[in-house]
């Protein structure tokens, strides 16, 4: 399976895992020329941008720790973009999470950064 796929085979698990925790998805996959973001959702009125990280094993590395600070950066710089594109006004609640999936095992890291 090349790395599209898979990638979107485990970005479907985290919207599986989100919708069954409640939450609501806007956006898959939202892309401006800046970066992109895989999942934005609401739940309890905040928006939460998400990056998910997928890894067979451990041998290099967990996934989180993926998303460097750069990447962060680009994340958050594309978040602030859909919020002025959207007309959201920046008081509005809202966070960055990432969502490991290492193996078959999820776990959901809240306020990721």
């Amino acid at each position: 399976m090349n790395k599209r796929l898979l990638g979107n085979e485990k970005e479907q698990i985290a919207v599986s895992y989100l919708i069954s925790n409640d939450y609501q998805i806007i956006f898959r996959n939202y892309r401006t020329n800046t970066g992109e973001i895989d999942i934005i959702a609401i739940k309890n009125n905040t928006i939460v941008f998400i990056e998910v990280k997928y890894r067979k094993n451990a041998n290099y590395g967990y996934p989180q720790e993926a998303v460097t600070y750069n990447k962060q950066q680009t994340i958050r710089n594309t978040a602030l973009y859909f919020m002025y594109k959207n007309n959201i006004s920046p008081d509005t609640g809202f966070r960055f999470d990432v969502i490991n999936i290492l193996g078959n095992e999820i776990t959901h890291i809240e306020n990721a950064f």
